[in-house]
């Protein structure tokens, strides 16, 4: 299920997370990419390596157990590819994105693959984004 505009506020927190994770724990801007499915700080997580499966059949398989797992440690798993680059569609995004589509019918959930950049996140099937030049963790007001 593609993300439709306006974002409901629980998604939004939760893909602002996944950019904020992704720049606090990896400060270079050449990375291996990852798929991961759940939720940021509790994600499971599949690295994806220069031999990483080119079959669509295995990264299905993936991105099923991905999927599968994160499902059973929250009732509204995400998945997102988190890579470097910039919010621009790329062929790794389409083809994770098919898989994931798969694995998510296979399962009945109601989620597709969203990309995670260092500037921001976005969907590659409708298009909707969120972008920031400086982001940083909210912290709560003093008492």
């Amino acid at each position: 299920m593609a993300l439709q505009a306006p974002v409901d506020r629980v998604t939004h927190t939760v893909l602002r997370s996944a950019v904020l994770e992704l720049r606090e724990s990896e400060p270079r801007l050449r990375f291996s990419a990852r798929v991961q499915a759940g939720v940021p700080g509790r994600a499971r997580v599949h690295r994806i390596a220069q031999d990483d499966p080119t079959d669509a059949g295995h990264r299905a398989e993936i991105a099923l157990a991905l999927l599968h797992a994160a499902a059973r440690d929250t009732p509204r798993p995400y998945v997102w590819l988190s890579r470097p680059g910039d919010l621009t569609v790329e062929d790794l995004d389409l083809v994770w994105g098919s898989a994931v589509r798969w694995a998510a019918g296979a399962l009945g959930a109601a989620t597709d693959l969203v990309v995670v950049t260092r500037g921001g996140w976005f969907d590659p099937v409708s298009g909707v984004r969120r972008e920031w030049r400086r982001l940083r963790r909210h912290t709560p007001a003093p008492a």
